[in-house]
């Protein structure tokens, strides 16, 4: 049935049933948590059980049979509506906002109401959510709105006070890891990627990538060097995310994965230090080494903040490299 797809979420799904059976549903929802967590997914099956056809009436499930069903899944169903930033894109255009508006306000085709979800509703700007304000604040009959985002703060506040929020938790661990085996993930990655993914199987999924580790062992032995290269690694990191795609977009996720690799390269840095630090080193040197690593990771998850405003990516991963090498000659000076 329906809900079995939904891995991790039992106590969101209750929710849901329970609001469904007390005829307490909302017109709007903004679904929060960690991207690549099941949210998207738990929003489809919840419109295909309000628009399924063969469904008992106070339960909230899909059959998974009838045309209504088969139609959400196919993504053809006229009163299923879906909409995001277009491939390669950080933002989702005004246009398509009017289009899901206008969509919205036509006479539901089949009967049973309609269902708009907004993916990555982070990347509504000002423009695009005030043009979404008057459909959120008087929807049609019959019909709901989904929003799928991270965090409140990323949630335009106009938005945010018109709906209710469902928080979303990171995926348990062990589920992760099995859900990393379905996958098809070798065993040896599953413990490197839980602990990077932070419960996020979309996430996990993306760092299983062989090509990035191995540039990141690239920029890492770079970095080592008695004399890096800070032109010839900044432009080693251009070429490589330019081979994710043209678009910005793509470049800027790919960017902010090696960041990720490289905050968990220096954090097992730290630890090493931690570990081995001779009783016989003077105690300064042992700190200033600890110190230039906790720098070296702030600068990474500063240069991770800065992706997320839209800095130009070639001057912010020039900066970045530039700022690693000097810390980490620092640190060897130290050493």
């Amino acid at each position: 049935m329906s809900w079995q797809k939904i891995r991790g979420h039992d106590r969101v799904v209750s929710v849901f049933q329970h609001v469904f059976r007390s005829g307490r549903l909302a017109h709007a929802y903004l679904f929060l948590g960690p991207e690549g967590i099941g949210k998207r997914l738990f929003a489809r099956e919840l419109a295909k059980a309000l628009l399924c056809e063969q469904r008992q009436p106070e339960i909230l499930e899909a059959c998974d049979r009838c045309s209504a069903c088969q139609l959400v899944d196919a993504e053809t169903h006229p009163d299923f509506i879906e909409t995001g930033p277009p491939e390669g894109s950080m933002e989702i255009p005004i246009d398509a906002i009017r289009a899901l508006c206008h969509s919205f306000s036509l006479k539901s085709a089949r009967g049973q109401g309609k269902v708009a979800v907004i993916d990555h509703s982070d990347e509504l700007n000002e423009e695009a959510g005030n043009c979404f304000l008057k459909t959120l604040e008087e929807p049609p009959p019959k019909s709901l709105l989904l929003l799928v985002g991270t965090t409140p703060d990323r949630q335009l506040p106009t938005l945010v006070s018109r709906c209710q929020l469902i928080r979303f938790a990171p995926l348990a661990n062990g589920l992760l890891a099995d859900l990393l085996r379905e996958h098809g993930v070798d065993d040896r990655l599953i413990d490197r990627l839980i602990q990077q993914s932070e419960g996020s199987l979309g996430q996990a999924l993306a760092l299983a990538d062989p090509a990035l580790w191995e540039f990141r062992q690239k920029l890492v032995t770079g970095l080592k060097q008695q004399r890096p290269d800070k032109v010839a690694l900044a432009k080693d990191w251009m070429l490589f995310v330019e081979e994710a795609g043209k678009e910005s977009a793509s470049q800027r996720r790919c960017s902010k994965k090696i960041i990720r690799l490289l905050v968990d390269h220096f954090r097992d840095e730290l630890h090493a230090v931690c570990r081995t630090a001779e009783q016989d080193e003077p105690y300064d040197n042992h700190a200033a080494r600890e110190e230039r690593i906790l720098a070296m990771i702030d600068r990474l998850l500063e240069a991770d903040h800065q992706i997320d405003r839209r800095v130009q990516l070639v001057l912010l991963v020039e900066a970045l490299v530039n700022d690693l090498v000097d810390l980490r000659l620092a640190n060897a000076v130290t050493s």
